[in-house]
C-alpha cells in the first residue's frame, strides 16, 4: 500500500470575520510602529528642542505618516491591489485628513483642557492617535487598499 504525502497543503479560505481580525492585527503592528516614531519626534520636538506644542505633533504625525505608508503597502495590504498613483494620493488625502483630526484633538486637550505638561500631554497625544487611527483603519481598507474590484473608482 502506497500513501501520497504532498508537502503542499491547501488552505480554506478565511472567514470574513477572520480576515478582518487579521487585517486589524496587521495594522495595528504597523500601526504601533507608527506610534512609536510619532512619540519618538514629538517627544524630541517638543521637550528636546522646545518647539511649538501643535508643530510638534503635527510634523510627529506627518514623518510618521509617510513611514506608514511602506509598512502597509507592503506588508498589511500587501495582498491589495497593486501600487498606483491614485492609492498614493488617496494615502496622503485621507492621513492628511487623520491628521487633521489628531491635530484638532491634541489642540483641544492641551490648549484646552490645559492638559500641557510631559505626561498630560504624552497622554492626549496617544488619546488622538487612536481615535484618528480608528478612521484610517476604515478609509485605508475600503478606498485606499480595497480588494479587487471593491472601492471608490
Amino acid at each position: 500500500m502506497t500513501v501520497n504525502v504532498s508537502e503542499e497543503r491547501v488552505s480554506a479560505p478565511a472567514l470574513p470575520v477572520q480576515r478582518v481580525v487579521l487585517e486589524a492585527v496587521n495594522f495595528a503592528l504597523v500601526g504601533g510602529s507608527g506610534v512609536a516614531v510619532n512619540f519618538l519626534v514629538f517627544n524630541v520636538l517638543l521637550h528636546g528642542l522646545h518647539r511649538d506644542a501643535m508643530a510638534a505633533t503635527v510634523l510627529a504625525s506627518l514623518v510618521a505618516m509617510g513611514t506608514n505608508y511602506l509598512g502597509f503597502r507592503y506588508f498589511t495590504y500587501r495582498d491589495r491591489a497593486s501600487r498606483t498613483r491614485r492609492q498614493i494620493a488617496l494615502f496622503f488625502v485621507f492621513s492628511a485628513i487623520g491628521v487633521a483630526m489628531e491635530s484638532g484633538l491634541f489642540y483641544a486637550g492641551y490648549h484646552g483642557l490645559g492638559l500641557d505638561g510631559p505626561l498630560e500631554a504624552n497622554a492626549v497625544k496617544a488619546l488622538s492617535i487612536v481615535l484618528a487611527s480608528a478612521f484610517r483603519f476604515l478609509v485605508y481598507r475600503t478606498w485606499v487598499f480595497p480588494h479587487d474590484g471593491q472601492g471608490a473608482a
